[in-house]
């Protein structure tokens, strides 16, 4: 049934967005139109109308998370700077423990997927401070605002239908989802779409669980790299073909960077 949805969900990432770009709109004058609507189509793309319709009852337009995604700011910020901010001391003994605590985890992730615990532990880290704070906003109210709204909504309806996949799946319920303002899950912040195509269920309780499961965080983040192309047994220094796998994890070099040194810190 799971591959049979992930068939299915490969297809809807291909045809959704044009068949929603124009019911889009800039305000919450429409919004509950738009829900509506997709409610009513939303077998079109592989989902189950009652559960999309049960997950989405009590979802409102946020005001908030428009105003967040209108006033991003691109950092610009050196490496120096950014790795200053970003990254101390603790950080890295904590990252160091953490390796210790979880050893026996991380070797077998290795094994499986060639993937060293550095690389995990640091962008653990960076993400949300080993767990400590991944996000608190209701992931399905974000994903449907930002699906509506016209800036981004090809990009975000296909997000929304990824996060209502999680759902379907009954790997999380709706009310378990939360998040940062624009839909990132778990404690390595996965978006949705990338959570139905790289989570696994590494501790075998039956659910992908990147808020609460460690194992499953740090199998499905080595999965993650491992999919888009990850060395085993190579280095991951600026010109290796393992940075470039980093640079598809997020696409702001001075986080790369941040990745890369972080992790060579941790290994010490």
């Amino acid at each position: 049934m799971r591959l049979l949805s992930a068939i299915v969900f490969g297809f809807v990432l291909l045809s959704a967005p044009s068949a929603w770009s124009a019911s889009c709109g800039n305000g919450p004058g429409g919004f509950e139109a738009w829900k509506k609507s997709f409610i009513a189509n939303s077998q079109s793309y592989g989902l189950n109308q009652r559960v999309v319709e049960s997950s989405l009852k009590n979802v409102k337009y946020s005001k908030k998370v428009v105003s967040l995604d209108r006033n991003q700011k691109s950092f610009k910020l050196s490496f120096n700077q950014f790795y200053a901010k970003r990254v101390n001391n603790a950080m890295i003994r904590r990252g160091k423990q953490l390796g210790k605590t979880y050893a026996r985890i991380f070797r077998g992730i290795e094994k499986k997927y060639g993937v060293p615990a550095p690389i995990i532990l640091s962008i653990w880290g960076l993400e949300t401070n080993y767990g400590s704070f991944s996000g608190n906003m209701p992931v399905l109210q974000s994903l449907a605002t930002l699906a509506y709204d016209c800036r981004r909504s090809d990009f975000f309806t296909a997000e929304l239908i990824a996060a209502l996949t999680i759902v379907q799946s009954r790997d999380m319920q709706p009310a378990e989802m939360k998040g940062a303002w624009a839909g990132e899950l778990g404690q390595t912040q996965f978006l949705a779409t990338s959570y139905v195509r790289y989570a696994v269920d590494y501790d075998r309780d039956g659910r992908k669980d990147l808020i609460r499961s460690i194992p499953d965080v740090l199998a499905s983040t080595a999965n993650y790299l491992a999919q888009k192309g990850w060395r085993r047994g190579q280095g991951w220094g600026p010109g290796t073909a393992n940075y470039n796998v980093l640079k598809q994890w997020n696409k702001a070099s001075v986080y790369v960077e941040t990745i890369s040194v972080m992790a060579g810190q941790i290994s010490e």
